[in-house]
């Protein structure tokens, strides 16, 4: 098969398990990629530099090896659809063009599950041209909140919010639309709920769950998913099967019917509510990271087989069947037999000096992988979106405990040191926040109900002498329930103080005050902040 090629659209580090998929299948590898640097380039066969958006362009590029083409493939981009066209136009295995519009468009998508009955919020689709005659007209106030703002056609939470009052309407549908290929959004109701991720694989009229993680979403108006654990741990049995027999009813009715998908799905007080479902395997490590780990399957391989018109002789051999009635097709799971988690560290705004711990984190017990995105002298921002993140931990362990403490205690260990003298930095610590983003970005410790305790602490001891360690000034008269309070990194106080005394034995005085405020608000990263801004005025700063 030396002589059989197929197209990956993406060379990025989410299509590396394609890459290594393909290689091991036999096939050589044609890519397609609009950054002619991206990490995967060199270890295709033929690299072209071409926009994934691009569809004509990239079935020119399929028909010119159309002779020894057999699949066309992605996964964790948002081109499913430029996947489709050429595979279509081509006479190649997948899902119709047709179905993966639907699934790429939340419009349509929705429009699809309502049709069919497949349960999913209330929407209201919006163009950039038509925002102004919305918010004017009165439509806006006939509105309740909260209500979620989303690009048509976007991934990784881009242009993604809570919106919470009539204030923050009209600038959520300005971003979202600004990110947006189609310059549209959609306006839908908030669903209250723990939400998870589901992978499948659709073949020959079967539906095999490949995948069933808990997400962890946090910082509102924002929706910023800080890792998930594969498999759930959240749900039963019996409400497990409920929420995959809508994710099949809703791949059902976009007319999904040879490949992946991928659905982002929450439990609400009336049942299972559908996000969206797309037409390829998930990003955010999970399809091509964390399952393979907990279950044992390399799925990204199994995929990439289906599209090849070849049979998944290991997904076959080895899911058993699931006891889901009228959801569309012959249901089935390969289920996991250990723990995989999946756990994001996050920044401050400012930009990095240094960083530190990445080789601590890499030797923690049952740490398979950490994957930083942020690099010396690049600049950071508080997460908006699930794109600016600085980096991943994955673990893999035989119980959920030893699984996701090794993550979290992984991911403590990495520090960005950030340069001094950022307006953004001084804005973040100062706790100052836009009118449309109440309580956003929040502070890195929530301590409200230790402020008499700190008061304390600040009056009895008003300074931290030049070079003495931190962490023995604040176990001195701070209670215990302080120190150990975990910030967003999985960082404790106690934590916190250790990593400043080992990265900054050397420090100026400082006034207690501005320890803690900075501490609280920033972490460890406003802790040397505050250190090197002092250090380099040559006061108490």
């Amino acid at each position: 098969m030396s002589d059989r090629y197929v197209f990956i659209l993406g060379a990025g580090l989410m299509q590396k398990p394609a890459f290594e998929a393909a290689k091991k299948s036999g096939f050589k590898i044609i890519c397609a990629d609009a950054n002619p640097k991206a990490v995967c380039v060199s270890y295709a066969d033929k690299f072209f530099t071409v926009d994934l958006k691009d569809k004509e362009g990239l079935l020119s590029l399929a028909r010119e090896y159309r002779d020894v083409l057999c699949a066309v493939f992605t996964a964790g981009t948002d081109f499913s659809s430029s996947v489709a066209y050429v595979s279509e136009n081509t006479g190649l295995p997948g899902h119709s063009y047709e179905a993966s519009k639907n699934a790429s468009n939340k419009a349509l998508m929705r429009s699809c599950f309502e049709k069919e009955g497949v349960p999913s919020p209330g929407f209201t689709k919006i163009r950039r041209s038509s925002i102004a005659e919305f918010i004017s007209d009165g439509s806006a106030g006939l509105l309740s909140f909260p209500k979620v703002v989303k690009p048509c056609d976007n991934m990784g939470a881009r242009g993604c919010r809570l919106v919470r009052g009539r204030s923050e309407l009209l600038p959520s549908l300005e971003d979202a639309v600004r990110y947006s290929k189609s310059s549209s959004a959609i306006l839908e109701d908030y669903m209250e709920g723990p939400e998870f991720s589901i992978d499948a694989l659709i073949y020959d009229g079967t539906f095999t769950v490949t995948g069933f993680a808990d997400r962890h979403i946090f910082f509102p108006p924002y929706f910023i998913e800080t890792g998930h654990t594969m498999p759930s741990f959240s749900v039963d049995e019996k409400t497990k099967l409920s929420l995959i027999k809508a994710f099949a009813r809703g791949a059902k009715s976009l007319g999904l019917t040879c490949g992946a998908a991928k659905a982002d799905i929450k439990l609400t007080s009336s049942g299972p509510m559908l996000g969206e479902i797309a037409a390829r395997l998930s990003g955010g490590y999970m399809s091509g990271w964390t399952y393979p780990y907990a279950s044992g399957l390399d799925l990204t391989k199994e995929a990439l087989l289906i599209a090849a018109g070849q049979k998944p002789e290991s997904l076959l051999s080895s899911r058993v069947p699931l006891s889901v009635e009228d959801a569309g097709y012959e249901m089935y799971e390969v289920p996991c037999n250990a723990y995989s988690c999946e756990r994001s560290w996050i920044s401050i705004p400012g930009t990095v000096k240094k960083i530190y711990g990445l080789d601590k984190a890499l030797a923690s017990p049952f740490v398979k992988n950490v994957f930083p995105r942020a690099q010396e002298g690049d600049e950071v921002s508080f997460p908006r979106n699930n794109v600016q993140k600085c980096g991943n931990v994955i673990s893999r362990a035989e119980t959920l405990e030893d699984a996701s403490s090794s993550a979290e205690n992984a991911v403590s260990n990495i520090v960005l040191r950030l340069l001094t003298g950022s307006f953004e930095t001084d804005i973040f610590l100062s706790g100052k926040e836009l009118e449309t983003e109440k309580s956003f970005p929040p502070s890195c410790f929530e301590a409200e109900k230790f402020s008499e305790e700190l008061r304390a602490f600040e009056e009895k001891n008003p300074v931290l002498k030049k070079d003495l360690p931190l962490a023995e000034f604040l176990a001195s008269s701070l209670p215990d329930d302080f120190l150990l309070l975990k910030d967003y990194n999985y960082r404790s106080v106690k934590k916190t103080a250790l990593l400043f005394d080992e990265i900054s034995p050397v420090h100026p005085e400082l006034s207690s005050r501005k320890i803690l405020s900075y501490l609280i608000r920033g972490g460890l990263q406003g802790l040397l902040y505050l250190s090197d801004t002092v250090a380099e005025k040559g006061k108490i700063y």
